[in-house]
């Protein structure tokens, strides 16, 4: 059983900067691609950012060149550096990782961090 847990949201202001955590449980962070996902008020949830097991990243068109992602495998911790952020960015953001293992497809979720950009 793998195990989410976000942290680092809050109230920022426009042009300033924050950074996300997210520490997994389990032995299965280091094999495995993380991403960021965020859901706005009466939004649908859209894909943020995604880092692989490599180290290579992708980025939605919204956010490239502002946040940055990483991830720390010795300490099972999945970040998201926020910077320049805008009022539009405001959401809950969760971080996921799905897998596949003998056959199963496997799609976990944190509980999300709220994240609010003032104007």
């Amino acid at each position: 059983h793998v195990q989410l847990v976000e942290s680092g949201g809050g109230l920022v202001q426009a042009g300033g900067s924050l950074r996300l955590s997210c520490a997994a449980s389990g032995s299965i962070f280091s094999s495995n691609n993380m991403a960021w996902y965020r859901q706005a008020p009466g939004q649908q949830r859209e894909w943020v950012a995604t880092i692989t097991t490599g180290g290579s990243t992708l980025y939605a068109d919204s956010v490239r060149g502002r946040f940055t992602i990483s991830r720390d495998n010795a300490k099972n911790t999945l970040y998201l550096q926020m910077n320049s952020p805008k009022a539009e960015d405001t959401a809950v953001y969760y971080c996921n990782t799905k897998f596949s293992r003998i056959g199963t497809r496997y799609d976990y979720w944190g509980q999300g961090t709220q994240v609010t950009v003032s104007s």
